[in-house]
This record gives C-alpha cells, structure tokens and sequence, in this order.
C-alpha cells in the first residue's frame, strides 16, 4: 500500500479530526474522501499561452544557514533567491552566472574593445587609400601594435572575469 504525508496547519488538522470522529476516524475519513474525488472526472487543463513556466521552490534551512545565505548574496549583490537560483543552473547548466557588478564591467570592456575596433578600422581605411611615406607608415604600424596590446589586456581580464565567475559558482567555500 502507498503511503501519502503532507504537512497541515494545527487549525486544519484539529477540524478534520472533528469531522472524522463521527465517520470511523481519520484514516478511514480520508480514504473515503480520496474515493469520492477520484470518482470525479479530470478537469479540463486551462488552455493559455505557452511559455516558460516558473516553478516554486521551497527551502528549510536554519538560522545560521539563512543567514549565512543573505551575508553571502549581499556581498556578490544579489537577493538570496536569486543567488539560490543562480547556484543551481550553474550546476544545471554549467553556464556563466553574472551578478550586477560584473555585468556592468563585461559591458564596460566591450565598449573599450568595440572603441577600439573602430579606431582600428579607420587605420585599416587610412592606409588602404592613402600613399603614405615610410616614418607615416610606421608611426600608423605602432598604433595598430599598440591597440592590439592594448585588446590582448582586455581579453585576459575577460578569461579572469570568466575563470573567476565559474570558480566561484563551481566550489564550496
């Protein structure tokens, strides 16, 4: 035989019993009232626009462990829901879980290399339609070197901010 638990408020359970007395008791009361809906038919599923549905989750945790969940979400700037969420689709998914703070700098480093880019491009044009003499060349080859210097920096604390964000999400404290 199944075995069916749930968790009900004092109050509930104090007026189902009152109700059960008089009908064999509780177990047999709620076999009886688990006939009669089984009895029933099926309601018709609601028909609405399809999309991601967001399920609810349910955590118990003690004090401490609450706590220690809202220190740690404050600190990367996030609320504990969604520091717990985030959590988990990095295990899920093994995908990058940005905070505010670290979205605002990724979006600052593709401005400094998008700005760049277009400095390179005018270079590039620059010297497609112009005869320039050997020092112009050269000064213009310099820049181009400096700008490529300049992207490799950027890349490297974009591999860090990466390396960095997984890391965080992939080990235990």
């Amino acid at each position: 035989m199944d075995r069916i638990t749930l968790r009900l408020p004092p109050d509930l359970v104090r007026r189902f019993d009152a109700a059960a007395a008089s009908r064999g008791g509780r177990s047999r009361y709620l076999r009886t009232v688990m006939e009669a809906a089984a009895q029933a038919p099926l309601p018709t599923p609601e028909l609405g626009p399809r999309g991601a549905k967001a399920a609810k989750l349910t955590l118990r945790l003690s004090d401490d462990d609450m706590a220690c969940l809202e220190a740690e979400a404050a600190r990367v700037g996030l609320l504990r829901t969604q520091w717990a969420a985030a959590l988990i689709r990095r295990r899920l998914f093994g995908r990058l879980q940005l905070t505010p703070p670290e979205a605002i700098a990724l979006i600052g480093v593709r401005r400094k290399l998008h700005r760049i880019g277009v400095n390179i491009n005018q270079i590039a044009r620059a010297l497609n339609t112009a005869v320039m003499e050997g020092s112009v060349l050269d000064l213009e080859i310099a820049q181009i070197a400096t700008f490529a210097a300049e992207i490799r920096g950027h890349l490297g604390g974009l591999d860090d901010a990466f390396t960095g964000n997984l890391a965080y999400w992939s080990v235990e404290p």
